[in-house]
């Protein structure tokens, strides 16, 4: 009868310990983790990278809640309007995108309205 002698799934050096161990070290744990999870988590950062700027760009042109600047403004400050959290469509059949609590409606003229969003919950 041999024994299995069980490896370690990043170094491959022998596991011992508990019969359903599968790394020699946290070290090895980790390092196996980080590169299994690496795609989905810099896609993650890249995406909230995005966002975050957006939702800077709007807070710093709308500091009284209600403004209205021109598309290419926000375009110039690096706004990506492909990346938003949430929309929104009004009774009146607006449709506002959102970066979080800061609201925006492109208007046909190339305005954009500016809004925040308070959420009552």
């Amino acid at each position: 009868m041999s024994v299995i002698e069980k490896v370690c799934l990043e170094c491959q050096r022998p596991v011992f310990g508990r019969a359903d161990k599968k790394f020699c070290s946290d070290g090895c744990r980790n390092a196996f983790n980080n590169k299994t999870n690496a795609p989905a988590t810099n896609y993650v950062r890249n995406v909230n990278n995005i966002l975050g700027r957006n939702r800077r760009i709007l807070v710093s042109l709308n500091p009284d809640g209600k403004n209205e600047v021109h598309r290419e403004l926000l375009l110039k400050k690096g706004f990506d309007f492909d990346y938003y959290t949430h929309s929104l469509t009004t009774k009146c059949g607006e449709h506002y995108q959102f970066c979080y609590e800061q609201g925006y409606l492109q208007k046909k003229d190339g305005s954009v309205r500016l809004t925040v969003s308070i959420d009552e919950h």
